[in-house]
């Protein structure tokens, strides 16, 4: 029987499992649809109308917990969510991620196949020999390289492909499979919260406010320097916690066989995919069904480069498909949530509320409740350019009356959300990165909780000092 490597694992008996957490937050979604009012702002296409908020009347309590059909978005009056919703929102929430819950599920085919050639394996041999096995070489290389490619080109999804061969890395050195969530996950999160030239993000928000995109980059871009320092520092003593005292040798005793051609030719062909993911996510622009064919034609190459036969194939794609199924579900459930709270109509309604609070106030004040109504938002709205379109036209004026330089507006609401996402159990990118790292939802909170504690404390100091000098 083999047993986690992971000391502060729980045991399997009083392990939560993250379908039940996901559970427990939809609930707590539909009791939240009886206990907030209704509401809805007008919209030019999908930007919200600043000023335009009015109250919608909703039915709620026993009548809409028994409706024999779940509410709508159009419906008037609203409708809290019923027993019927609470089951019926969850297909339509795997029904809305579609796409992502593909794309997850091909990258862990996708990955299988990539293992049977022994490339990866080998590589990794080879790598940890070059480096001596000194993980305090390997982890901020990697975790620079993540960070960067997020704050600068927005990437989130496409590291769902590296955290399986960080994990490699980390068994190879002894290390527990939080290893690999800790040097991409963090990395990722901190190159989104501190976007510099991020594309995703800042295409969206800085238009909506008044500004040229990309433009005030140095301080978004020392932000990044910062935190990122912190975050590497974080993860290394992590490590320094739970490596083994004997990594280092153990890393110079592993074979050192080279490389066949084949294996060096699956790793070229992985390189030219990446080259090829950012290509065609910047380029052409690619969503997630675009990147999950493209998995599937990657798959294909990396089989005829590294000779495995077609049956062979079908069976590793299958399995390592399996493996992601929990992912998928995770995503789907999360969607659930963002649907029953839009359905009922009161996300309207707590941005409503939560902006009237922010306004009236001096600016250091008023900056960092904007930071705080982004990461609220974050929890029922985990998409970046949606919190983007809902949040940014309202809380631009309130910002202006505030003093607040536009760029002030931008910072807060990227590290609302960037920080917030972190932890953000309705997020199917970070249940899908969780699934992939096979680390549990509370075990990854109880290990980041104290980066994000350190991160929101600077983070409200960078928005005061913002306030006054932007």
């Amino acid at each position: 029987m083999s047993h986690s490597t992971d000391p502060h694992a729980r045991p399997e008996g009083m392990r939560l499992h993250p379908t039940l957490v996901m559970v427990w937050v939809l609930l707590l979604a539909a009791l939240l649809t009886h206990l907030i009012p209704a509401g809805q702002f007008q919209r030019h296409g999908k930007l919200v109308v600043p000023g335009s908020y009015h109250a919608v009347e909703k039915v709620a309590g026993p009548r809409a917990l028994l409706a024999p059909m779940p509410p709508s978005a159009k419906e008037k009056p609203a409708r809290a969510a019923s027993v019927v919703s609470l089951v019926t929102v969850i297909p339509a929430g795997l029904a809305k991620t579609a796409p992502l819950i593909f794309m997850v599920m091909f990258v862990g085919g996708m990955f299988a196949v990539m293992r049977a050639t022994g490339a990866i394996d080998r590589g990794i041999d080879r790598l940890l020999h070059a480096t001596a096995g000194n993980l305090y070489v390997l982890t901020p290389i990697l975790m620079l390289v993540v960070a960067l490619g997020s704050t600068f080109l927005g990437f989130i999804s496409e590291y769902l492909v590296i955290i399986p061969i960080v994990s490699v890395i980390g068994q190879r050195m002894g290390l527990p499979n939080l290893f690999a969530m800790a040097v991409v996950g963090v990395a990722a999160k901190i190159g989104y919260a501190a976007s510099v030239t991020n594309p995703v993000a800042l295409g969206v928000a800085q238009p909506l406010a008044g500004l040229p995109v990309f433009s005030g980059m140095g301080p978004r871009l020392a932000v990044f320097a910062l935190f990122l320092a912190i975050g590497v520092a974080f993860v290394l003593m992590y490590v320094r916690k739970v490596a083994p005292k004997d990594a280092a040798l153990a890393a110079e005793h592993l074979p050192s066989e080279k490389l066949t051609v084949r294996q060096t030719g699956v790793l070229v062909t992985l390189l030219a995919g990446c080259v090829a993911l950012v290509v065609g996510a910047q380029l052409w622009d690619w969503g997630n069904p675009e990147l999950a064919a493209f998995y599937v034609a990657l798959t294909l190459a990396i089989a005829a480069v590294g000779g495995l036969k077609a049956g062979q194939t079908a069976d590793l794609f299958v399995e390592g498909m399996k493996s992601m199924m929990l992912a998928g579900l995770l995503i789907g459930l999360a969607a659930a949530v963002e649907i029953m709270l839009r359905d009922s109509q009161v996300l309207d309604t707590i941005i409503a509320k939560a902006t009237s609070l922010a306004s009236g106030h001096a600016p250091p004040v008023v900056a960092n409740a904007l930071m705080a109504i982004e990461m609220g938002l974050d929890v029922a709205i985990p998409s970046v350019s949606g919190k983007a379109t809902l949040s940014i036209p309202i809380l631009a004026p309130i910002a202006q009356a505030a003093g607040l330089d536009g760029q002030t507006l931008i910072i807060a609401f990227l590290l609302g959300s960037g920080l917030m996402n972190m932890v953000t159990p309705t997020s199917g990118m970070l249940l899908a990165y969780l699934a992939t790292a096979k680390v549990g939802y509370g075990q990854w909170v109880r290990f980041v909780a104290p980066l994000l504690a350190i991160l929101v404390a600077l983070a409200v100091v960078i928005l005061a000092l913002a306030s006054i000098h932007l």
